[in-house]
C-alpha cells in the first residue's frame, strides 16, 4: 500500500524537526552549563541554558500539575494534528510540512517534559538591552510550521482572480 505524500510530507517534517531539536538539546545539556552566558555574536545571540518547568514565557511554572497538564495538552494537540494530516487533500503539501514541524516540536518539549519534568531551552537572542525569553530548537520549529500553515492556507491567485470574461 502507498503512503500518501501528504503523510510522507508530514513524517519528514516532523521527523527532521524532532531530531533536531533533541540533538540539540543534548548538546545543550552536555556543553552548557545552566545560567552562564556563552556569546555567539556579541549583543544580539548567546547561548544560555535553562530548564523551564512550564509552558511559553514560563507560564503554568510552579503550578501544581501543571507537568501533566500541559503534557496531555501536547498529546491532544499531537492527535489533532494527525486529523488535520488525515482530513488534507494530497495536494496540500505546505499544510502537511507545517503540520509536521508543529507535531515535531511539540513532541520534542513533550519528550522533555515527560523525561526531565522541565523543557530545556538554551537560545537567547537580545537587542541591546530588550532580551527574549529563552527558546530552543521545537519552539522555532512550532514557529516556522505556524508560518507555514499560514503560507499554505492562503488563497491561491488563480481562486481570487475572477475569470476572465
Amino acid at each position: 500500500m502507498k503512503v500518501p505524500t501528504r503523510w510522507r510530507l508530514f513524517a519528514i517534517a516532523g521527523a527532521l524537526a524532532l531530531l533536531a531539536d533533541q540533538a540539540s538539546k543534548i548538546w545543550a545539556r552536555a556543553s552548557l552549563t545552566p545560567g552562564a552566558r556563552v556569546s555567539v555574536i556579541d549583543g544580539y545571540w548567546d547561548w544560555e541554558l535553562s530548564f523551564n518547568p512550564g509552558a511559553s514565557f514560563s507560564s503554568f511554572a510552579g503550578m501544581n500539575g501543571a507537568r501533566v497538564l500541559l503534557s496531555v495538552l501536547a498529546l491532544v494537540a499531537i492527535g489533532a494534528i494527525g486529523w488535520m494530516v488525515h482530513r488534507a487533500r494530497e495536494d496540500q503539501r505546505g499544510l502537511a510540512v507545517g503540520l509536521g514541524l508543529i507535531a515535531g516540536g511539540a513532541i520534542g518539549n513533550l519528550i522533555d517534559r515527560v523525561a526531565m519534568g522541565a523543557v530545556t531551552d538554551f537560545a537567547a537572542w537580545r537587542w541591546g538591552e530588550h532580551r527574549w525569553p529563552t527558546f530552543n530548537v521545537a519552539d522555532a520549529t512550532l514557529l516556522v510550521g505556524v508560518v507555514v500553515l499560514a503560507f499554505a492556507s492562503r488563497p491561491s491567485r488563480s481562486a481570487s482572480t475572477p475569470a476572465a470574461a
